[in-house]
């Protein structure tokens, strides 16, 4: 391989495909990036099994070849470059000579046999969205899905179609985050489950673009291809729960109140909250206040006040403050509306100006 490209571009393309690389010990290879030259682009391919990456960079090729590199190797080498503008990538033996008018590195090479193939989706079903609102959607919900992957389900994000709306859930059972993406037009794609760590993963690749993204998907898989640059990853092969039976259809209490003076108030609780995080709410009815009141034995407590407008019933009840302060980013509005149902009941919070988002979020017992 011989070939000289623009600096910035390599740069941009070997960072991005860094963050998914593998770290498997009995795969080194997977700690790697695959270049590869392809007419007069290169080919730059990262693959950790569960998810794949493809990104094309215009180049000028004087010969062919492909080569696997440590990914952190090159990738460190490059974001310590002086501002030359183009690099120069050179293979030698078993070595990656890569240069510059100021700088020369050469890496220890792998071997290329043992690198995974990146699948490619068919067009089976597929659409078009554009970035900021995939970004949107999944950055709604994905804070809300399960650490553990007991139940891989859990551990998810979950799209599906309904008519012409997108829809991604989360869950990690004690909480539950919807967001809704209006489109343009009916969408026909498979519902599927990405694994969180997947779906975290395309965020860093995706985020801080703005184009159109053609999603593919089968049972086994979706793409995500822009750009000169294809991601796929596997699906989870399971069921989201039936969350809709959950959602309450009516409430007992209804609090509006603004969204900054409930962000401040949970910082309040922060400072207060014991090891379980448990902050207490309290409704009154005929009050302009709710009451936001945290406890730590070791440390003291505090009561804040709220201003807010109150509907319904009296009521007191036990939320992880956390779990309540994640979801306040999702929401767009100035206002949020709080809506209760009992005390053992999920709250369920909405932006009072927006209702493409819901969140649903369980009490502590006391």
């Amino acid at each position: 391989m011989k070939i000289e490209c623009v600096k910035e571009k390599l740069h941009i393309a070997i960072s991005k495909a860094e963050k998914i690389v593998g770290k498997n010990i009995n795969l080194p290879v997977l700690s790697c990036l695959l270049l590869e030259t392809k007419g007069n682009n290169l080919i730059i391919r990262a693959n950790n099994l569960d998810l794949g990456l493809e990104i094309s960079v215009p180049v000028k090729v004087e010969e062919g070849g492909k080569v696997a590199v440590p990914a952190n190797i090159i990738s460190g080498f490059l974001n310590n470059l002086n501002d030359d503008k183009n690099i120069f990538l050179e293979t030698t033996d078993n070595l990656l000579k890569i240069f510059t008018t100021s700088s020369e590195a050469k890496i220890k090479t792998f071997s290329t046999e043992d690198f995974p193939t990146v699948p490619m989706v068919d067009n089976e079903k597929n659409y078009k969205i554009n970035s900021k609102d995939l970004i949107n959607g999944i950055k709604s919900v994905i804070y809300s899905s399960s650490l553990s992957s007991v139940k891989p389900e859990l551990s998810s994000v979950y799209i599906y179609t309904n008519d012409d709306n997108l829809v991604f859930v989360a869950t990690d059972s004690f909480r539950l985050a919807e967001k809704t993406i209006k489109t343009r037009k009916i969408i026909d794609l498979n519902n599927v489950l990405i694994p969180f760590k997947n779906a975290s993963d395309i965020l860093k690749i995706i985020d801080n673009i703005d184009v159109d993204i053609e999603i593919n998907s089968t049972k086994n898989q979706i793409s995500f291809n822009f750009n000169g640059t294809y991601v796929v990853s596997r699906v989870i092969d399971g069921t989201f729960p039936d969350y809709k039976q959950i959602l309450p259809k009516e409430e007992k209490t209804k609090v509006v109140l603004l969204k900054q003076d409930l962000i401040n108030s949970l910082k309040i609780s922060n400072v207060f909250s014991d090891n379980f995080n448990q902050m207490n709410i309290s409704v009154k009815k005929g009050e302009k206040t709710i009451k936001v009141k945290t406890k730590n034995n070791n440390i003291g407590e505090n009561i804040n006040k709220i201003e807010a407008n109150i509907e319904g019933e009296d009521i007191e009840v036990n939320f992880n403050y956390k779990y309540i302060t994640d979801c306040l980013n999702s929401i767009t509005s100035d206002s949020v509306t709080l809506f209760f149902n009992g005390i053992n009941k999920p709250l369920v919070i909405k932006g009072t100006s927006d209702r493409t988002f819901t969140y649903l979020v369980m009490p502590m017992n006391r």
